[in-house]
């Protein structure tokens, strides 16, 4: 952490104590870091080392400061297109998400620190390496996240199976950002009611579901569209 390594996540010995546990506590919750109890049992499957009751899960990417992220995106000229993930556990989704970001343009992709499936290797791979080429802000609050954009002038736009707004009818070429939630239970209500609007994707066939990874991909690429059309 004093070297200023980037750190997934970082795992405590259940039940340990001492003064050098609360300080790594401390600043975990300082960087923002996720922190979990788990049994010794864990602890011993991962490593065979004196662990002393704590081990940090090293990061494969670095993870970016949202307000960081927004500034740097705006003072490059650039109209902020953003993806925020809730409660998507599979990497493999996650990955295709992140290839379609990269290709339809948009910087910047928003997660929580918790209830998501880890950013690792199969993930990286699943991306083709777009991983690595988009800024992944990793927050404590998805609802905060949003305070976040709205005070930076950037909407937040729900993807709903319920809602009268088609996605051809959504305003995209403003600064936004796009939420997706879990293919079984969707956004969380708390976030959908906190968008500034929910729409759908709109669909010939008498089928109700499609892939997160490729809903994201329709709405990421008819962003793009209405963004290339747009008089300059």
């Amino acid at each position: 952490m004093e070297a200023g390594r980037a750190i997934d996540k970082i795992l405590f010995q259940r039940n340990v104590s001492g003064e050098s546990i609360g300080e790594i506590r401390k600043r975990a919750e300082k960087l923002g870091i996720p922190i979990q109890q788990v049994p010794v049992e864990k602890m011993a499957s991962l490593t065979r080392a004196n662990h002393q009751g704590v081990i940090a899960m090293a990061s494969l990417f670095v993870y970016m400061d949202l307000q960081m992220t927004i500034d740097q995106v705006i003072s490059d000229g650039r109209v902020p297109l953003f993806v925020m993930l809730d409660g998507i556990t599979d990497v493999r989704n996650i990955g295709a998400i992140a290839r379609s970001a990269v290709c339809c343009g948009a910087q910047a992709m928003i997660i929580p620190d918790k209830g998501i499936a880890a950013l690792n290797e199969e993930a990286l791979k699943s991306s083709a390496g777009a991983l690595e080429k988009i800024h992944i802000c990793r927050v404590n609050s998805l609802l905060k996240a949003i305070d976040s954009l709205h005070l930076n002038g950037i909407l937040a736009y729900a993807s709903a199976m319920q809602s009268d707004t088609p996605l051809f009818d959504l305003n995209l070429e403003i600064p936004c950002c796009i939420m997706m939630g879990s293919e079984d239970k969707g956004l969380q209500a708390y976030l959908t009611k906190a968008a500034d609007n929910n729409f759908t994707i709109p669909m010939a066939g008498h089928f109700d579901s499609l892939n997160v990874s490729v809903a994201a991909g329709i709405i990421l690429y008819e962003a793009m569209k209405k963004r290339m059309r747009a008089p300059k």
